[in-house]
Order: structure tokens, then C-alpha cells, then sequence
């Protein structure tokens, strides 16, 4: 009995939790980016097509991106789905207690390198990650100037006469080009657009989307911060048997 215990301790004691936590919160992130985004562009050019543009070479160009950003997606979690699995195994390699379990080991020169690479290519992905995590505050920022652009509207209908004036000019977004007609919507128009469940929708889909890049971030940091933890003792200390927890 005391035995079995023993070595359920050690099984427990050999997982690396920071590397499952990192790979939990991969998995969930690249999940609401990937599958809120995705729902959320063709949501984009239904509002521009319906609302923003009244010819179909206005906004061809926009669908044309919309399209080549979904294959992206595709392929992302593709790729974050096998890269996260392979750093979770990664984490259970250089963690003392799996190799006090499984039997005496020492590092190699071949996995130190492998460790290495690793460490690399995460630092890689969690800079390029950064610039996709900015630029999906894009879209967040475009919709939530609609809605306060709608709520200033709507405080004003009663007491000003210039509500027309205020306008969405999705020009100015780079969604289309300049010479799109009418390329933006004013007054109580953008309001009945801001009413319309497409809007909500498109809006908490990019949130949702923009809240996964996020922790998708925060995952590759964390897998950043553990497979560089573990390398620096596996070097330093490992070599006799002295090993790393995360």
C-alpha cells in the first residue's frame, strides 16, 4: 500500500503543471481567436456590403482578405494545436521527477540543443503573436467607436438638429477604398445599424477574439519562461541528477 503510494506521489510530482497550465490556456486561447475571428470576418462583410459599400468592386478587395485571413485561420490552429502538444511533451522530458520515475537519466548534448531550439522558435512566436494580438484590437476599436458614436446619437436626438453629421466612415479604416460610395453611415442610420444583431454579434465575436489572442500571448510567455527555466538547469545542474519542477 505504501508503495503504490510512493509511487502515485512521484507520477504527481512528475507533471509539469506550468507547462500544462501554458498548454490549457494555448489551447483555449488560439481557440476563441481562431473560431470567434473566423465568424466574426464574414460578419464584416455582411455590415460593409449591406450598409457601407453599394457597389460590389467597392468592397471586392476587403472579401478577397476576409477569405485569405479565414485560410490563416485554418492553418493556425493547426499549427498551435501540434506545436502546443509538442512543448507539453517537451515540458514532461526536462521535469526531474519524470526522469526520477522512469529511471536514472542524464542530459544530453543532442536534447540540450533540442531545448534550445525550443526556447527559439517560442521567442519567435511570441513576438510575431504580439503584432496579432495588436492588430486584433483593431477591429474592437472600430466597433466600439460605432457604439459610442450610436450613444452620442442618441443623446442628441432631442436637442440638436445636427445629428447627421455624426458619421461611421469605414474609409478612414482602410475597409475600403476612397472612392467607395457611400462608404460611411450618419445619423439615425447608424443608429438602426448599431440596433441590429449583426452589429452585437460582429462586436462580441472580435472581444471574444481579441480576449484569445490575448491569452494565447500569455501562453507562449509562460512556455517562454518554463522551457527557459528548464534548460538553464538541465545545463547547469542536471547533468548530475538535480532537476527542474516546471
Amino acid at each position: 500500500m505504501a508503495g503504490c503510494y510512493e509511487c502515485c506521489v512521484r507520477c504527481l510530482g512528475g507533471i509539469p503543471y506550468t507547462s500544462l497550465l501554458a498548454t490549457l490556456l494555448c489551447f483555449s486561447g488560439i481557440a476563441l481567436f481562431c473560431g470567434c475571428g473566423h465568424q466574426a470576418l464574414t460578419e464584416t462583410e455582411r455590415i460593409i456590403e449591406t450598409y457601407f459599400a453599394r457597389n460590389m468592386q467597392d468592397y471586392a478587395t476587403l472579401a478577397y482578405i476576409i477569405q485569405y485571413f479565414q485560410y490563416i485561420i485554418y492553418g493556425l490552429a493547426s499549427f498551435f494545436f501540434l506545436y502546443c502538444i509538442v512543448l507539453l511533451a517537451e515540458g514532461f522530458y526536462t521535469t526531474s521527477a519524470v526522469k526520477q520515475t522512469f529511471g536514472e537519466f542524464r542530459s544530453t548534448a543532442c536534447g540540450r540543443c533540442l531545448s534550445t531550439t525550443f526556447i527559439v522558435v517560442t521567442y519567435i512566436l511570441a513576438v510575431i503573436w504580439l503584432v496579432v494580438f495588436a492588430f486584433s484590437a483593431l477591429p474592437v476599436y472600430f466597433f466600439y467607436n460605432m457604439a459610442t458614436t450610436c450613444h452620442t446619437i442618441n443623446i442628441l436626438t432631442e436637442t440638436s438638429s445636427s445629428i447627421n453629421q455624426l458619421c461611421m466612415d469605414a474609409r478612414q479604416y482602410g475597409l475600403l477604398p476612397w472612392n467607395a460610395t457611400p462608404g460611411r453611415v450618419c445619423g439615425m442610420t447608424l443608429v438602426a445599424v448599431c440596433k441590429t444583431k449583426e452589429f452585437f454579434l460582429t462586436y462580441d465575436l472580435y472581444v471574444a477574439a481579441f480576449t484569445g489572442a490575448g491569452a494565447t500571448l500569455l501562453a507562449l510567455l509562460t512556455y517562454m519562461i518554463s522551457t527557459t527555466y528548464n534548460y538553464a538547469v538541465l545545463k547547469f545542474l542536471g547533468r548530475k541528477g538535480i532537476g527542474t519542477r516546471c
